[in-house]
Formats: structure tokens, sequence, C-alpha cells
């Protein structure tokens, strides 16, 4: 299963994403959305308005999530 953290620079919530990902051993790729608009436009295409915007196959959600990371 592939994972996309769409995150933006100076973000608590994406850091912490990624720090938790991280300690689970998850791979992920990051989107920086500040550098790509078709990204940025993607994600409020899907009703998002916060970063980060984590794509986990057909799931996705907003936010920091310890929840769902745990259930990856």
């Amino acid at each position: 299963m592939s994972i996309t953290v769409y995150s933006k620079p100076a973000c608590v919530q994406c850091t912490a994403t990624t720090r938790s990902l991280d300690a689970k051993g998850v791979a992920y790729t990051v989107v920086d959305l500040t550098e790509d608009d078709d990204a940025l436009r993607f994600v409020e295409s899907l009703g998002y308005r916060q970063a980060p915007v984590v794509i986990s196959g057909p799931d996705h959600w907003s936010g920091f999530r310890p929840d769902l990371i745990a259930a990856l």
C-alpha cells in the first residue's frame, strides 16, 4: 500500500504525523503543498483545507490522527 503525506513547512501536525509513521516503520512519500500547485488542488478537491492530508490506498484523512496511523 502506498502512503502519501501532503504537508507544508513548519506544520506541527505534519511533523507529528511523519514522526509517528517513522516510529511505526511505515514507508511514505511527502509532498510539499507549498511547492506543488497540482497537489494543493488535489487535496482541496477532496475537501481538505488543513495539512497534513494523508492518503493511504482508498482512505484519506486530514490532521494528526494517531488512531488512524496505528491502524496502518
